[in-house]
């Protein structure tokens, strides 16, 4: 097996770990386990925060990997990373939202955001998994370019 990066291999397990967690939140909240919900949720919501913080760290400190595959899907890969962008920003606003209505007792605004923020969540951990299996797994990641470099020219 070939060996796969740390980082963004520890961040997309984190973000896979945050998405488990949703689902079994959701279950529990369907069940009326409003107590095992609330820490399910927050136990989700710390594993998104861990997957953001070692995201943004690898961005700033090391930079981010281009796509090493083929040129002719190239263009596919990127509209995809776009949608996935557009999604797991779209899945992060919702998420602190609905974790802060769950928090403040919200409940109306909670019960409404809650399902939509699970699904795009969901799609956000797939879609997340898709482009680091493109990155790392399938094809050969491309350059790495620090963004601190890239700023400073160094």
């Amino acid at each position: 097996m070939q060996n796969l990066p740390v980082l963004p291999t520890l961040s997309t397990t984190f973000i896979v770990l945050s998405a488990i967690f949703v689902a079994i939140g959701w279950w529990q909240i369907k069940q009326k386990k409003i107590e095992a919900h609330q820490k399910t949720m927050l136990l989700a919501g710390v594993f998104a925060l861990i997957f953001f913080i070692i995201y943004a760290s690898r961005t700033i400190f090391i930079g981010n990997t281009s796509f090493g595959g083929p040129d002719n899907i190239k263009i596919y890969y990127t509209v995809f990373l776009i949608f996935h962008i557009t999604l797991a920003t779209t899945g992060a606003v919702l998420g602190i939202i609905s974790l802060w209505s769950g928090y403040k007792n919200n409940l109306s605004l909670h019960r409404r955001l809650g399902p939509v923020t699970s699904i795009v969540w969901f799609f956000t951990a797939i879609t997340g998994v898709a482009v680091y299996l493109l990155l790392y797994v399938f094809y050969k990641g491309g350059d790495t370019t620090s963004v601190i470099k890239a700023i400073l020219g160094s």
